[in-house]
């Protein structure tokens, strides 16, 4: 009598979503690993392969729930393999994505020409053809995305560094220093200014309300202004420009360097 010997080493089959999570597992782990050692970020990855960050953190991580379908899982592997210096296709192609064997052995002779038509190298050929087309596909939607966030990104920016500049230029204008000193004219008559440069300065004079001069004096310019009520005079080199009023002895209006505002009125006879 014979007697046989039961295997009871045998090990379950897996079904085709287990192949996947333990086969995505195990390449996420060694493309984790060759990131590691290259000393690239997921944000540098991101920029070499034009994935998005979630997608490429979920390969790595081994977590299918976070990833597309297993055709553009293979394809997401084989871009992020080939930006670490991998062979990406053949790296890729340890994902299981389930392509159908058809049977072609039958206890019925079949013809020869539905042998060509069932061969399995026709299917693969095929399989091979849509997923290049829908990888292609989905990274240009990906790149599209990301050209569309990176782009709208630096014009907000920009938006913010134009309102805090013109916030920054407003407060700047409101705290420049301006003495606004009152001159008191001592005669009866119109008053009258004039002006000698030392110095190459901006100058502005308002006589009675009205702007007389606004711009550049050279050095060595002389001019003179007359107003019937009030003269004002501003500069922004206060220590480069002597002024006279109604012909006194002139006196330099401030410090070099130094904005300086000053009112001179006429005085009027009391009746």
């Amino acid at each position: 009598m014979k007697w046989f010997k039961r295997k009871n080493n045998e090990q379950p089959q897996l079904s085709l979503d287990e192949q996947r999570a333990e086969k995505l597992a195990e390449l996420g782990a060694q493309l984790w690993a060759s990131r590691q050692e290259k000393g690239l970020s997921l944000e540098e990855m991101v920029t070499l392969t034009k994935i998005p960050r979630r997608l490429l953190q979920a390969i790595e991580e081994g977590n299918l729930n976070d990833l597309p379908e297993p055709i553009y899982i293979q394809g997401l592997i084989r871009q992020f393999a080939d930006a670490l210096g991998f062979n990406g296709v053949e790296f890729a192609s340890q994902f299981p994505v389930g392509f159908p064997v058809v049977n072609t052995s039958s206890a019925t002779p079949t013809s020869p020409i539905s042998m060509g038509l069932l061969r399995p190298i026709h299917l693969y050929l095929l399989y091979v053809f849509l997923i290049i087309c829908s990888v292609s596909s989905l990274s240009h939607v990906l790149n599209n995305a990301a050209f569309r966030a990176s782009n709208s990104e630096p014009k907000q920016n920009n938006q913010e560094t134009v309102v805090n500049n013109q916030t920054n230029q407003s407060a700047n204008s409101s705290t420049v220093p301006v003495s606004n000193r009152l001159a008191t004219n001592t005669n009866d008559q119109p008053v009258q200014i004039g002006v000698t440069l030392k110095a190459s300065s901006w100058i502005r004079v308002v006589a009675d309300g009205k702007t007389e001069f606004e711009g550049v004096l050279p050095e060595g310019a002389h001019r003179v202004w007359k107003a019937q009520e009030q003269l004002t005079v501003k500069t922004t080199n206060a220590g480069g420009v002597l002024m006279s009023v109604n012909q006194q002895a002139p006196k330099q209006m401030g410090e070099f360097g130094k904005e300086e505002e000053i009112k001179i009125a006429a005085v009027k006879p009391e009746s």
